[in-house]
């Protein structure tokens, strides 16, 4: 049997066994045909993170860009993918939105040098580790990303939904190279977020800035939808300017400020990427804001 060198999505279908997915399919069309959201059940087992179609009233949301390139990748396309891509298979990560006891969430600016999504905006995450449970994983990388080490027993933490990843996220931007299944967990502490502003420490290989959103800035940013043609309108009733922790190459936090327009960018479908917050971000915060719907009505 083969060595398990690193969690691969799998995937199951009409109770078959789990088989490990083609890096040329798309997840989200295995279980639909036409949508690009669909209700799945998920698990990480023996090394595997497997999903198979949702039981009756559970299940976790699974979304693809409406633009995903594995909706539109022709087979003559996919056959001129370099082997060394085809044989990656979907890699599964896992992305932490931190919610602090006043509601703000922590977005981070990736590093300029890096080779994917740079100068994007995206919670903390990164990878899932052999044998690593997804809670133990996003607490890692939120460690490692911003140097914030949370004690599991003072946080609640919730799986919010799965996003389809696919990097360059357009086939107008060329052939995919990365693929990926984001597991989006949402972490409550107990802290204000000016306390757990005080004890980041970010990681500037992986980190150049930091920011605290609060829900009135997250519905502008989500309203942005990427794909979509129009101007994007910013209430006049929310500020302008947000407020943001500038992370040196030498890992030196000094305080700035971006437009919210920055924030509200769409990915563009042709030419350089631009500072905004990914596709993927906007879905989870879509998500985090029915959560605080959920239980304004609960409460």
């Amino acid at each position: 049997m083969e060595k398990v060198r690193k969690i691969l999505v799998h995937l199951s279908k009409d109770n078959s066994a789990p088989r490990c997915a083609r890096f040329v399919q798309s997840i989200t069309g295995h279980f639909t045909e036409n949508l690009d959201e669909v209700k799945v059940n998920c698990s990480l087992e023996n090394n595997r993170f497997v999903l198979c179609p949702q039981d009756r009233g559970g299940g976790v949301p699974l979304k693809r860009a409406s633009f995903c390139p594995f909706k539109y990748l022709s087979a003559s396309d996919a056959a001129t993918l370099p082997q060394d891509v085809l044989s990656r298979g979907v890699d599964v990560g896992v992305a932490v939105l931190l919610q602090s006891v006043n509601q703000r969430l922590l977005l981070t600016r990736r590093a300029s040098s890096l080779r994917i999504f740079p100068n994007v905006w995206v919670p903390p995450g990164g990878h899932v580790e052999l044998d690593e449970r997804l809670l133990d994983a996003g607490l890692r990388e939120l460690r490692e990303e911003t140097g914030l080490k949370l004690d599991p027993a003072e946080i609640s933490s919730q799986l919010l939904g799965l996003w389809e990843s696919v990097f360059p996220p357009m086939l107008s931007r060329g052939l995919p190279r990365r693929h990926h299944i984001v597991v989006y967990m949402l972490l409550q502490s107990q802290l204000t977020h000016m306390q757990l502003q005080a004890c980041l420490r970010p990681e500037p290989a992986e980190v150049s800035g930091c920011v605290w959103l609060d829900a009135e800035v997250v519905k502008a940013i989500v309203r942005a939808v990427d794909g979509e043609e129009g101007t994007v309108n910013v209430p006049a009733d929310i500020p302008q300017n947000i407020s943001v922790s500038e992370v040196s190459p030498e890992g030196e936090i000094s305080e700035s400020s971006l437009p919210v327009t920055v924030f509200c960018n769409r990915a563009p479908a042709q030419g350089e990427d631009v500072e905004r917050v990914s596709t993927g971000t906007k879905y989870a915060l879509e998500l985090w804001l029915k959560t605080l719907e959920s239980r304004s009505e609960s409460g």
